[in-house]
């Protein structure tokens, strides 16, 4: 990694923690030197990259700090169109429009050798007759998991057994073509996955639950392998 990647990355890496990184964390974390990492924080600050540090507590940084544009390079241009194609593709239409809005801006950000490079990218997503179609409304669903808002629902399982569910939404989990939601069940007083082809009469309800450690998505990835 050049430097300049590598001093953009630290300043993006410490943006996204919620406490103090100690030299030598970021030291292992960007394979760097000790003596390397303290030069970079200090070129930072240097270039007025409100970065603080506490000997024994570690380094932090204003968070409203703003980065210059970010850049890309080829691959990960090429990544960014795929996942945009893919959520164009298995997603709804709301939330596709939101994805191409989305790399529309990424697009008026790159210069001229990386829009030629955009041109010539060699992966794609395309629409599927595998995508099985649902009743719920999708972008709802995940406001809904934004918003910790309960959600009621019909559901009917792989034996064809009916049953109404009142659930926290967690978490929409694409298993092509197939869409999960995990959600923390009231009725079974457990985790559940529930297939939103299968979900009928979906209805947000006018009340919304707190975080609490043993119903979090978290935990449900603590005890199970995908």
């Amino acid at each position: 990694m050049r430097k300049a990647e590598r001093l953009n990355e630290i300043v993006q890496y410490l943006r996204r923690m919620h406490h103090a990184v100690t030299a030598d964390t970021l030291a292992e974390q960007f394979e760097v030197s000790a003596r390397t990492l303290y030069r970079d924080i200090q070129d930072l600050q240097s270039a007025g990259v409100p970065i603080l540090g506490e000997a024994g507590v570690g380094y932090v940084i204003d968070k409203t700090y703003h980065l210059s544009p970010i850049m890309f390079d080829a691959k990960e241009i090429e990544a960014i169109a795929l996942g945009i194609g893919m959520v164009s593709n298995w997603t709804d239409e709301k939330f596709a429009e939101k994805a191409q809005s989305a790399f529309q801006k990424i697009q008026a950000t790159l210069s001229a050798p990386m829009l030629n490079e955009l041109a010539q990218i060699a992966t794609f997503s395309a629409p599927s007759h595998y995508k099985i179609p649902w009743e719920v409304d999708f972008s709802e669903l995940r406001e809904c998991i934004r918003r910790k808002q309960l959600i009621r629902f019909d559901y009917l399982d792989l034996n064809e057994s009916l049953t109404q569910r009142t659930v926290r939404p967690l978490a929409l989990t694409s298993f092509s073509p197939v869409w999960l939601l995990t959600a923390w069940c009231e009725l079974r007083e457990d985790f559940r996955n529930f297939r939103i082809d299968r979900i009928s009469d979906f209805t947000p309800l006018n009340e919304h639950f707190r975080d609490e450690k043993d119903k979090s998505f978290q935990t449900y990835l603590a005890k199970v392998k995908y």
